[in-house]
């Protein structure tokens, strides 16, 4: 369904920007463009987000056994 397919999507982008901002945080480079700042913007406010949504408590292992153990339910939307 749609809500799924959303649901997985955030919580790709959640886990993705979460790991780049803890290599960042490794890396420890100061110095930054502007280009740079925008992007640590926009990943702040992403993370911010998504962060507010139930997919932050998950991992894909979690929504992988959810899917098998609905499958034989056949559902609809």
């Amino acid at each position: 369904s749609d809500a799924l397919n959303h649901f997985i999507f955030s919580l790709q982008v959640y886990q993705l920007l979460t790991d780049l901002k803890q290599q960042r945080k490794e890396s420890g480079k100061t110095k930054q463009s502007s280009g740079q700042q925008n992007l640590n913007t926009i990943m702040y406010e992403t993370l911010k987000y998504i962060s507010k949504t139930p997919c932050r408590y998950q991992s894909p292992e979690t929504v992988r056994e959810f899917l098998l153990a609905m499958k034989d339910h056949k559902l609809t939307k």
